[in-house]
């Protein structure tokens, strides 16, 4: 009987979109998203219900690949997570909130009195 197991090479289900966002192949999920969920304590079973996008055997795949690789996965998310911290930043600077609730309130009552 041949030694089927090890001579099965399984694919990891990950892509790399236009912006440089690794997310889970055939789906919108990013890898991000999968690892912080599971960092947060979810199981994969629990992660896929939040994504109905995303199979149960592509979760354990990634997460088996992140526990596989740790130090260079995390490595990647750490600039994913700066980059996404920096966009945040900058919209805020753009479009600061301060007072928002406030005008609309007004603008509310505005509308209401006219």
């Amino acid at each position: 009987m041949p030694d089927v197991l090890t001579q099965t090479t399984e694919r990891i289900p990950l892509s790399t979109d236009a912006d440089g966002t690794m997310r889970i192949a055939g789906t919108r999920v990013t890898l991000l998203t999968v690892i912080t969920a599971f960092q947060e304590g979810q199981t994969p079973e629990q992660i896929v219900q939040s994504f109905g996008s995303l199979r149960l055997d592509d979760a354990y795949a990634v997460i088996t690949y992140y526990l596989r690789h740790k130090a260079e996965v995390d490595a990647c998310l750490a600039l994913t997570r700066e980059k996404g911290e920096k966009l945040r930043q900058g919209i805020e600077a753009r479009f600061p909130t301060n007072g928002v609730r406030e005008r609309l309130l007004a603008r509310r009552q505005d509308r209401g009195s006219g």
